[in-house]
């Protein structure tokens, strides 16, 4: 991302840029005497990208979801190649790791690789820690620093399904295990080291936000 972006992004979470100026903007992050029309170049790449909306007309600036719009998949000119957003980390040990992370880049990966032919709905998002070095999808073991790709479109988990997990605007990868019958969820490590299980009540304030559907060693 062009460093005028990131600091355009952040400065977005800190105020509403359809309020602003370009040049109150270019005050904003540091760069007063950058041109106003640079300035407007990088907000037009920001929305293209998914990251918010600007209607200045109303004032209002609409933030994107927890994804970036590109998590719809992108497919490249090579049929057989797709650009999947990364769009952080996650952490497969407690939930510690911020969720909405800047978008990174794209993984270029075969669709053979993900048994698919269209990459609509994925994303790709990097571990941190060993909690899920058990499990396995597709016969690849979850293993620190490697990509795992979710299906922002399978939102709705089936028991034992491996999610990526949203808590208190967190993000950890972890076994959804439904166990409504005893008035809980629990999201569960599948790991060669103890980690406690997060018990969840149904109703608490969390999200899942797909699920794992390939993993890429890293």
């Amino acid at each position: 991302m062009h460093p005028i972006q990131e600091k355009l992004l952040h400065l977005s979470k800190e105020r509403n840029l359809a309020q602003a100026s370009l040049r109150e903007m270019a005050s904003a992050i540091g760069l007063p005497d950058e041109s106003p029309q640079k300035i407007k170049h990088h907000l037009q790449q920001l929305e293209k990208k998914g990251f918010f909306t600007i209607d200045r007309a109303k004032g209002l600036m609409e933030k994107a979801s927890l994804l970036p719009g590109l998590a719809s998949g992108l497919l490249t000119e090579a049929s057989s190649l797709f650009s999947i957003p990364i769009v952080g980390m996650a952490n497969c040990g407690p939930a510690t790791v911020f969720a909405e992370q800047n978008f990174e880049g794209f993984l270029r990966v075969s669709g053979r690789l993900l048994g698919r032919s269209n990459p609509a709905g994925l994303y790709a998002i990097r571990t941190n820690g060993s909690s899920m070095n058990r499990a396995e999808i597709g016969g690849r073991k979850i293993e620190d620093g490697d990509y795992v790709v979710i299906d922002s479109n399978k939102r709705v988990p089936g028991n034992n399904d491996i999610v990526l997990a949203i808590i208190d605007n967190k993000a950890t990868i972890k076994r959804f295990i439904d166990d409504r019958a005893n008035g809980q969820v629990i999201l569960k490590a599948d790991s060669s080291h103890d980690y406690d299980p997060i018990y969840l009540h149904p109703d608490d304030d969390f999200l899942i936000n797909g699920k794992a559907v390939a993993v890429i060693k890293k």
